[in-house]
């Protein structure tokens, strides 16, 4: 389903002209009320931007500058204009705050009225929402977005995995919202519950927070018996609500009249082609508290420019690969994450958590230890024999992925699980700089 016709299937030259009057609204706005766009684009002549690519004449923009502009040097509104204030998580130093107007919040709601539409989530459905409520965007983001297509919000965040599931059977919530991960703890335990999928009213899935794999999509949806779908956003941008999947689901559709997208290689900052991976670097084109020019986002991906089936206009991006700083460099490799991942995910003994410890040793070798999670319910982790045995083959099975040498522990179960759905600290480097 297609929540907003007109401007989802809008004519291509319509929508880019569209997004270059924005953005030349957008410019003018910062460059009169946020001082650290003033002071960057005073070098900047804003009437010679007469085209989108004319944008690569302009700066970008970096966490660093919002950091240093804590708590509300980048607001492009008066204080008493804002009605919501959100910010991340601050686990490395001070949070990014982020504010919203009246017509943000309108605006923000319509964007993930999409996501649900094309999802196929309508106002029959109930949907459970696990997201922690708080500071982060998601919860809300979704919450506010479900009453907009009219269906039933079931708050749930800070409840125990057993009565989440008790939630979704009595209530018979048909759409869950949440991190892939939480959506896997809580597979995990409707199998030690020897709860029947046909005992669940659950037919859909909408997740994010988190870069999750097709494998991890294939394992979530074959042990909750429902349809997963993706989308992306970041609290910087507005939160949830900067691209989502379609029912073709084969790239994520940008919602290109409220954001200005492009691809960059983050070493020469050059523009890449179509279907390259590079950096995303988004322009915000409608917000009005908080507007971003040209914000470089830090997750890869490329973009998908060939028509999509499902009849929407809008350029696609592909599913995250990773981020440019949880890139690993080991021997002169390039290693994410999601490459672990892809090596772990429906492998029986274990769980989909992981974290990876990179230390330097005393003659300089650096090494690579990838600690996993074991599950409470393998039948075999009394038997040394063939927990080694399982060891040595993800051991084998991710170096061979990785082309660099690793080593692989177990560790304890639900030592690794987040509550509440929220994300955890996938890497330690302990390594001397």
């Amino acid at each position: 389903m297609i929540y907003d016709p007109v401007n989802e299937k809008m004519e291509r030259s319509d929508l880019e002209q569209l997004q270059l009057e924005r953005l030349q609204s957008v410019l003018q706005r910062v460059r009169r009320n946020v001082g650290f766009y003033k002071e960057m684009l005073s070098g900047v002549d804003i009437e010679s931007i007469h085209s989108l690519q004319d944008i690569q004449k302009l700066p970008f923009t970096t966490k660093k500058d919002l950091v240093q502009n804590y708590p509300y040097g980048m607001f492009a509104v008066p204080l008493h204009d804002t009605v919501r204030l959100h910010s991340t998580s601050g686990t490395t130093g001070k949070p990014l705050v982020v504010g919203y107007t009246h017509n943000d919040i309108h605006i923000w709601r319509q964007l993930i009225a999409r996501i649900y539409s094309a999802a196929g989530v309508t106002n029959h459905d109930f949907v459970q929402i696990s997201f922690h409520y708080g500071q982060s965007t998601a919860a809300m983001g979704f919450h506010y977005g479900a009453e907009k297509i009219g269906a039933t919000v079931i708050p749930s965040s800070g409840e125990t995995i057993a009565r989440q599931i008790m939630v979704m059977k009595d209530y018979r919530t048909s759409c869950l919202i949440g991190t892939p991960s939480y959506a896997l703890q809580i597979a995990n335990a409707l199998n030690t519950q020897s709860l029947s999928l046909a005992e669940l009213a659950l037919r859909v899935g909408i997740f994010g927070a988190e870069s999750w794999s097709e494998k991890t999509r294939e394992e979530i949806e074959s042990r909750l018996g429902i349809k997963a779908f993706d989308n992306y956003g970041i609290t910087e941008l507005v939160g949830p609500g900067v691209s989502f999947e379609c029912e073709e689901r084969n790239g994520l559709h940008i919602n290109e009249d409220h954001f200005l997208v492009e691809v960059i290689d983050p070493k020469t900052l050059s523009p890449v082609p179509p279907g390259e991976k590079g950096e995303l670097v988004f322009t915000s084109l409608t917000r009005e508290a908080y507007p971003l020019i040209r914000y470089r986002t830090g997750d890869i991906a490329s973009l998908i420019t060939e028509p999509c089936p499902c009849g929407r206009t809008g350029i696609k991006m592909s599913r995250l690969s990773g981020r440019t700083d949880d890139m690993i460099i080991v021997e002169g490799v390039n290693i994410f994450p999601s490459q672990i991942e892809q090596c772990i995910i429906g492998v029986s003994g274990i769980q989909p958590y992981f974290k990876i410890e990179l230390n330097t040793l005393e003659d300089e070798t650096e090494t690579v230890c990838v600690q996993i999670e074991a599950s409470a319910d393998y039948p075999f982790l009394d038997q040394l024999s063939k927990v080694e045995s399982l060891r040595k083959q993800l051991e084998n099975k991710i170096q061979e992925s990785l082309g660099i040498k690793i080593s692989v522990q177990f560790v304890e179960p639900k030592t690794m699980s987040v509550p509440d759905g929220k994300k955890y600290k996938r890497i330690i480097d302990n390594r001397k700089k």
